[in-house]
């Protein structure tokens, strides 16, 4: 196969006094996102996405919390070194496709920050990363304002296929 569809999906829990990141970026806001890593959702999506594509099992499997050298860590680290394994096995990047789930902080103000620093990582443009935001309408978890979700969907190409676009 050529083509390769990958989907990610990720959700933490928000608590005040936590720093928040998201898409590679600190968001300013009273809550944060726990987790074992620095709990960026979106990155984690866009690495599950990412290694689903390459079959490549899944975050946890390759970065597992039961391991103390993740503790805490950038997530930036984690989607680096996913991208790394991915070109290992000769794809590369088409485009990138995620949507944020979050009723409080709005994060319009931020989403090309976040295009630029994760475009930087997996060496494609800004333009092959899509990054949309929605809240839940006050409903369930997130519209409680307890937790975080991000949902990612990539298409990889086989190195040496691009005639085929």
């Amino acid at each position: 196969m050529q083509f390769r569809i990958g989907f990610g999906y990720d959700v933490h829990k928000l608590e005040n006094d936590l720093p928040f990141f998201l898409g590679g970026i600190q968001l300013a806001h009273y809550k944060g996102a726990l987790g074992h890593s620095d709990a960026d959702v979106l990155l984690h999506a866009i690495c599950d996405a990412l290694l689903g594509a390459a079959n490549l099992r899944d975050i946890g499997y390759n970065y597992p919390d039961s391991n103390p050298e993740f503790k805490g860590i950038d997530s930036k680290f984690l989607l680096k070194d996913t991208y790394n394994k991915i070109k290992e096995k000769g794809f590369r990047i088409q485009n990138i496709d995620s949507t944020v789930c979050l009723q409080k902080p709005k994060i319009s103000e931020y989403i090309s920050l976040m295009k630029t620093c994760i475009a930087g990582i997996l060496e494609i443009t800004s333009d092959d990363v899509s990054i949309k935001a929605t809240t839940t309408e006050k409903l369930g978890f997130v519209g409680r304002e307890e937790g975080v979700s991000a949902y990612t969907v990539v298409l990889l190409i086989k190195e040496g296929n691009e005639n085929l676009l």
